[in-house]
């Protein structure tokens, strides 16, 4: 195979534009409006505790900093709430990320270089292993599941409940009651489908598994365990009375992280088109003489189960073909059939379609060479890892569990008239198509958006404004507050950020 020229990628042109204006009008003196009292009709925010996952923390910009979680949505709520003194276990510095022996054990956070979020090239300064002292208001932990919220010892497996466990042996939901709430928040279930996302579809469904001890780190909590587990979170937390609200699951797959790349990222010219076509000349002929063999009957019976669903439409599934302009991006897709038993290679690949959605971790990826050789490209020559890709199958996986997960948090707070819902996952849908806060549309675009984080995945402080808005709604309609229509009653856009200077450490 000769050898190809370089393929260059141009998938994502982010620009900034500023202007600067000077307006010497006349102010105009607008008419003062009335001032709305806040009614809170008897909640008790006293001691308000916020548990839950990276969202109730204030992860953005693919870690936890300072300024991040001074902008998390539980802090913002307690502002409105007007409570005083809530505490959160904050990181050293606004780098983020962990230090352990003068080495970044945790990636600091993302900044946007004008082309591309990139880590802040800092070290953080927030030990790994130190303890801080609490007790603690906001239970927000990274990476927490369901299952992980009542483990004895949790501050081992779990960094960020390490620095601020009670002791060794402190379960999440036992130090948050701990704090005797008379009001929360409880924010659970994305991670039991999020981690399968971000990492491709390269986990496992665990539906019809009860035992979490079992799973691994990126699969989907069968829903049975979840509807368990929350059910008894809520009833601990409401048994002495306290009220508060629950948030359902998003689904994940809204998020930027797989919106930004397109399917069709490869950009050719007819010559590199031609070469490559008959590159994969022998590949896509191969395929079509093995159903051919098939249909005939040459094949010898023990290799027929492996071609139970190996049809034409297959083939034609499989079948590699480029043209000048922009291609398909090259996959592996463990949903097709598994040929290599019968001729090694043949190879589960295919081209994407605009059914699939590639994770913006893919971005560094694709276009390079693999060992150095310039005929072997990922996603071009060589196909793309499972793990930068949700295929149709995989996403229907994280639909599923996501529906059931919110049936149950849905069917308690029905149930409860304690519980108001956070309906955070109509929040996301809200935002792909496009949502006015104050002056601003909040999209689901990368870095222009506005809502999502330069992670694709978090809010940014201004989104989780948005999330603690819709949150206080929520409490108007169940607990008939007035968060909405009060002075001051609801969060400002204007005071919470899209981004943070990379300066700012």
């Amino acid at each position: 195979m000769k050898n190809y020229k370089y393929i260059g990628l141009f998938l994502l042109s982010l620009s900034i534009a500023s202007c600067d204006v000077n307006n010497e009008l006349e102010p105009i003196l607008e008419e003062a409006m009335p001032q709305v009292q806040l009614n809170t009709n008897g909640l008790d925010f006293t001691r308000y505790i916020s548990i839950g996952t990276s969202l109730t923390a204030g992860f953005t910009d693919g870690a936890l900093f300072k300024a991040g979680q001074e902008n998390s949505f539980p802090n913002i709520l307690a502002e409105k709430f007007g409570v005083t003194g809530f505490k959160q276990p904050l990181m050293n510095d606004n780098i983020g990320g962990f230090v352990f022996n003068g080495t970044a054990v945790l990636a600091p956070r993302f900044y946007f270089n004008g082309a591309a979020p990139t880590p802040l090239p800092a070290l953080p300064t927030t030990q790994f292993g130190a303890r801080v002292a609490g007790p603690f208001n906001n239970y927000g932990l990274p990476g927490a599941k369901s299952f992980h919220l009542g483990i004895a010892g949790y501050g081992a497996l779990n960094p960020y409940f390490g620095r601020m466990a009670s002791s060794a042996s402190a379960t999440v939901m036992g130090d948050a009651l701990a704090q005797d709430p008379t009001f929360f928040t409880l924010d659970i279930g994305a991670n039991d489908v999020l981690f399968y996302a971000t990492n491709g579809g390269a986990g496992a469904d665990q539906t019809g598994n009860f035992n979490p001890a079992t799973y691994g780190p990126n699969d989907i909590t069968d829903p049975n365990v979840f509807a368990s587990l929350f059910s008894g979170m809520v009833t601990a937390l409401t048994a002495k009375g306290a009220k508060g609200v629950v948030t359902n699951v998003p689904n994940v797959t809204d998020a930027a992280n797989f919106k930004t790349i397109p399917f069709n990222a490869i950009p050719l010219n007819a010559a590199t088109a031609a070469q490559l076509n008959g590159a994969f000349a022998a590949y896509n002929g191969g395929l079509q003489q093995l159903l051919a063999a098939k249909n005939a009957g040459l094949l010898p019976a023990q290799v027929l189960p492996l071609l139970a669903n190996f049809n034409q439409a297959e083939v034609d599934k499989r079948k590699v073909t480029f043209v000048a302009g922009q291609n398909a991006v090259l996959i592996l897709d463990e949903n097709l059939s598994n040929l290599a038993p019968i001729n090694p290679g043949l190879t589960k690949m295919r081209q994407a379609t605009s059914a699939d959605l590639l994770l913006l971790a893919s971005r560094p990826v694709l276009g390079t060479t693999v060992g150095g050789n310039p005929q072997l490209i990922n996603g071009v020559s060589v196909p793309l890892e499972d793990k930068w890709v949700l295929t149709p199958q995989e996403q229907a996986l994280i639909k599923t569990a996501t529906d059931a997960y919110n049936a149950t948090i849905a069917a308690v707070v029905a149930s409860n008239p304690n519980i108001a819902l956070g309906d955070i996952n109509g929040l996301l849908t809200d935002v792909t198509k496009g949502v006015m806060f104050d002056n601003y549309m909040l999209t689901a675009n990368l870095v222009t958006g506005g809502f999502f984080s330069l992670d694709g995945v978090h809010p940014t402080g201004r989104g989780y404004a948005l999330a603690a808005n819709r949150i206080l709604a929520a409490m108007d309609v169940k607990f008939g507050t007035n968060f909405t229509t009060a002075t001051n009653g609801l969060a400002k856009a204007d005071d919470h950020p899209t981004n943070y200077t990379p300066s700012l450490r």
